[in-house]
């Protein structure tokens, strides 16, 4: 992956405090980028006559089936037209039409997916990287990807894969099959490899893929973990749940602004399916928070995420505020300042919260999982070195269960 740039921006305007200016520049870059994209919106409503949040879309580029492309699943057909209803972007294609997310396509009036056994990006990385604290800590997952993703983040920092067409990736040929083969070979040599985890660019982009992995995976005691956005339909993700274990969702703000300038999707939407990952047996939920700076970074709208946590999935639910580092479309703002992180943090341990972290930032705390009886500290980390002082998942000294995944 390239490195951030530390291009700097003007300085403010006389009158406007440096926050105002950065967050102004970055919003201007975010609306220039979008603009396109709404004005085409504008001109599909006018000519589709059923409902004004109806979109077709089309493409004057012949699309070419990949090897491993196939049917997609989650969808309905009227004549040449497709609906998607993987996720709530719920994109209407016409022949030829490419989805949101750039993997879903409708080729003379079927929809088939280009990311299935492709992926572009492949590799061991310990489980802490993910965030994942609460699951199976110490252990390696088998991380894939493929290009795609049905998001617009402005601050993606994967974005070389995540906002490009996966046809125009260089990618490894692994389907399902050779996937579970490779990762069954991976732990044979390392007994630490315990899990595939579908990441770094969007797993939903690559949902028929991630679903039959997982199920294959699963049937072989291999552990599946999804890293997402959480921007996916009930039906589907339920689904999902049933074949993997863990799933880690960024809930990237807490206002639709936010969600709706930075990011092209709909924080309601991204609730909804967090309380739906919650509410299915067998699935670790853990939630990250990137603090960005001027723009989801007010500690009241973090107070109050911290509380919709409490009242919606209650305390044991780990949560991570990660530190922004400039990147993407969002170079003109500085990383996140310490300060705002922990502070971050203490708000959502006023708030209940049993199990709070700091993630891209050495903090004294941060990193550590503590005993939210007496304070015990459970599980040392510094960076990715664990120091695991659980008993049976408990507390080593009064015995309190400490939730998670931890075998």
């Amino acid at each position: 992956m390239s490195k951030p740039d530390k291009s700097e921006g003007n300085p403010p305007e006389q009158g406007v405090s440096r926050r105002d200016f950065l967050k102004k520049g970055a919003l201007a870059v975010a609306s220039l980028t979008a603009a396109g994209y709404i004005l085409k919106q504008d001109f599909i409503k006018k000519v589709f006559l059923e409902s004004p949040n109806d979109s077709i879309f089309t493409s004057k580029t012949q699309i070419t089936l990949g090897k491993w492309s196939r049917k997609a699943l989650y969808h309905t057909s009227r004549g040449g037209l497709v609906e998607c209803s993987l996720c709530p972007n719920e994109c209407r294609l016409d022949v030829g039409g490419r989805g949101i997310c750039r993997s879903r396509v409708n080729v003379n009036g079927v929809l088939y997916t280009l990311s299935y056994g492709n992926p572009c990006s492949v590799n061991i990385d310990p489980i802490e990287k993910k965030p994942l604290y609460h699951f199976l800590p110490e252990t390696k997952a088998f991380s894939i990807a493929t290009g795609g993703c049905n998001l617009r983040c402005k601050f993606c920092q994967n974005w070389e894969i995540a906002q490009t067409n996966p046809e125009d990736l260089k990618t490894y040929e692994m389907p399902p099959e050779k996937l579970v083969e490779n990762v069954l070979t991976a732990k044979s040599r390392d007994s630490l490899v315990k899990s595939i985890a579908y990441t770094y660019s969007e797993p939903t982009a690559f949902y028929d893929y991630m679903l039959d992995s997982s199920k294959l995976a699963k049937s072989k005691g291999i552990r599946n973990t999804v890293i997402t956005a959480g921007y996916i339909n009930e039906e589907p993700l339920k689904e999902l749940c049933s074949h993997v274990h863990a799933i880690k969702v960024d809930l990237k703000g807490f206002n639709e602004s936010f969600y709706r300038d930075v990011c092209g999707a709909e924080l309601s939407e991204v609730l909804k399916a967090i309380k739906t990952i919650h509410g299915e047996k067998g699935v670790w939920l853990e939630i990250v928070n990137l603090v960005v700076p001027t723009l989801n970074d007010d500690l009241g709208e973090i107070q109050s995420m911290c509380e919709w946590v409490y009242e919606n999935v209650g305390p044991d639910v780990p949560l991570h505020f990660s530190r922004f580092h400039p990147d993407y479309k969002l170079k003109n703002l500085p990383p996140t300042p310490a300060q705002t992180l922990i502070k971050a943090r203490e708000k959502a341990v006023e708030a209940g919260l049993h199990y709070v972290y700091v993630g891209n930032l050495a903090t004294e705390k941060g990193g550590n999982t503590y005993c939210p009886r007496d304070g015990t500290l459970c599980v040392e980390r510094k960076g990715y070195i664990v120091k695991n002082h659980l008993k049976d998942g408990k507390c080593p000294t009064c015995g309190t269960k400490i939730s998670g995944i931890w075998i």
